[in-house]
């Protein structure tokens, strides 16, 4: 039986409100047992521009944007066309907007119902204060089969810093809403069930980060990080650790390898332009064999590039940015759920294995929200032996690579953070097998080891593998659901860890297929490449690669692999 699922847009000027409506009725449908996604849309702007919340509200939790929007509520139609590439309407859908207005003809070859209310009047009608977001909550709401008084109570806690006066024009035009008829046979019950959480990819991060022991963070705002250092910084307080906004990117890093030298697990979150400004800094990290963990929530690029819509377009940055031979940690989440294990996974890693560790987010996953399961943790790494005797040597050459680390202040051990190449000791030194030694130790000590059944998450069988990352997966998940329908069989391959790269294991997870097609979310096929040039395949190797800013089609992807074995 096919999934049940309703998907709506809500679309108006930046600061009307808009995600506001989205985040409510989700909350709502959330505490109902419901399951969905609310993905959200804006433009570049600082100000002003457009905005839209696109809810999809489905029994599954593979959340991939919607195909066709079977509801759209417009505030107004002055940018609505901006949004064109994104909000594909079902033919027949609903479309409520206000009773003046022309409607955009990419809208009325939908062939919709159209219903026209005089919203705002309505609204201030309801109430002196009266807005129009707060009566499309209850307009949508009622549709939805919500609750008028669970609602409104979650406006008063939405407001709960604004005047009694605010919340209770709120709950007026909720009310309001919620008491007009619309002519709609798209209402769904709520599948899911209790127990669920609402957060997002963004939130899913920072909480990974602070159970694995983080406890200090600095960062600069950068769209579309800005938002887990908010999350995070509350967090911190309670947990007693410390926040601080840098004066810049270079600030940040430069007092989160601070942070990490003094022996408290440390974080840092950014975008691209951020993290390229980092990387002479995480080359400090890989050098001193300090540890810190570098959240990128990825968008469009380059330069300032489209900053409010995703991309997979920094992995080539994140595998190679550093100047040197510096090997490193590069690890993507595969959707929201998955961000609270990547990041509690990367920090111990770091920790571990005493280096840097580069996260990619994007914008998809860690601006959009979700009703999710409870996610799934990550346990603490089992500690791995390293000398620990009286003859203390900081970069001491040992097999796994990993060398005892003391901590500023330990009365028998020099604490020793250095840049420059350097002996066993930590004197620098120039000499030649002083150089070859310690470049071959921080190698060895990521290559050698073991790192579980983490690495991937391996779904399906079949003659096909498509491989993936990060929040790609869930599209290429959808894609492999709609192959199988037509009697295609595959296996999807979705890489949590991309450095070092663990080939043994991906050989041996594609063994038996006759080709590979590797999907990603970028233009320059960076994904393709990088595996091409880390190991040999028995097979042909296709690649689907298509930037953003529009999220990846599982109905695309299908439809390419069909193609391809067709030709």
């Amino acid at each position: 039986m096919k999934p049940v699922e309703l998907s709506i847009a809500i679309t108006g000027a930046g600061g009307a409100g808009v995600i506001s409506v989205g985040e409510l009725l989700l909350q709502a449908w959330a505490r109902e047992g419901g399951r969905g996604l609310l993905r959200k849309a804006f433009g570049p702007q600082i100000r002003g521009g457009e905005s839209a919340a696109l809810l999809k509200l489905t029994e599954s939790e593979r959340y991939t944007p919607a195909s066709a929007y079977q509801v759209l509520l417009a505030f107004d139609w002055n940018n609505y066309d901006r949004f064109g590439d994104e909000i594909r309407l079902a033919p027949g859908c609903t479309v409520i907007c206000e009773e003046q207005g022309d409607v955009p003809e990419s809208v009325l070859a939908a062939q919709p119902k159209l219903v026209r209310l005089p919203m705002k009047s309505m609204a201030e009608q309801a109430h002196a204060e009266g807005r129009v977001n707060m009566f499309a909550v209850g307009l949508i709401g009622q549709l939805l089969g919500l609750d008028a008084g669970t609602l409104g109570g979650l406006a008063r806690q939405k407001l709960a810093g604004k005047p009694a006066a605010y919340q209770a024009a709120a709950e007026a035009c909720i009310t309001a809403g919620c008491e007009q008829a619309i002519p709609a046979e798209l209402a769904v019950p709520a599948l899911g069930t209790a127990g669920c959480w609402y957060i997002s990819g963004n939130q899913a991060a920072g909480l990974g980060a602070l159970e694995a022991g983080v406890r200090f963070v600095a960062a600069y705002p950068i769209t579309p990080a800005s938002d887990v250092l908010e999350w995070m910084a509350g967090g911190l307080e309670q947990l007693g650790g410390n926040l601080v906004q840098a004066e810049d990117e270079l600030a940040a890093i430069n007092m989160t390898i601070g942070a990490a030298f003094g022996g408290v697990p440390a974080f840092t979150a950014t975008s691209g332009p951020g993290l390229a400004l980092m990387t002479e800094s995480i080359g400090l990290a890989v050098a001193s064999e300090t540890p810190v963990t570098i959240l990128n929530v990825m968008r469009g690029g380059p330069s300032t590039g489209i900053p409010t819509k995703s991309e997979q377009s920094d992995l080539n940055i994140a595998l190679y940015g550093l100047h040197g031979d510096a090997p490193h940690l590069v690890l993507a989440p595969l959707d929201i759920a998955d961000c609270v294990y990547t990041s509690a996974w990367a920090v111990y890693l770091a920790q571990q294995l005493q280096t840097a560790a580069i996260v990619l987010s994007d914008q998809f996953i860690g601006q959009s929200t979700a009703v999710i399961t409870e996610p799934v943790r990550c346990a603490p790494l089992a500690p791995v032996s390293a000398p620990d005797d009286n003859d203390y040597l900081r970069y001491r050459l040992t097999e796994n690579g990993i060398s005892t680390l003391a901590t500023p202040g330990d009365a028998d051990r020099r604490f020793t953070a250095d840049g420059l190449e350097h002996n066993e000791a930590g004197t620098p030194s120039a000499r030649d097998d002083d150089h070859q030694q310690q470049l071959a130790k921080r190698e060895r000590k990521l290559t050698d080891y073991e790192y579980g059944d983490a690495w991937a998450r391996i779904e399906g069988e079949g003659d096909l593998a498509l491989v993936c990352f990060g929040s790609a997966s869930a599209a290429v998940g959808e894609a492999a659901d709609l192959l199988a329908e037509r009697g295609v069989g595959s296996r999807v391959i979705s890489l949590r860890l991309l450095a070092p790269l663990p080939v043994d294991k991906l050989q041996a997870a594609i063994a038996g297929c006759s080709r590979v097609c590797v999907v990603e979310q970028n233009h320059g096929a960076q994904l393709y490449h990088y595996l091409r040039g880390q190991m040999d395949f028995a097979m042909p190797v296709q690649r689907y690669s298509r930037a953003g800013p529009v999220p990846l089609s599982g109905a695309a992807i299908a439809q390419y692999i069909e193609e391809v074995t067709a030709a």
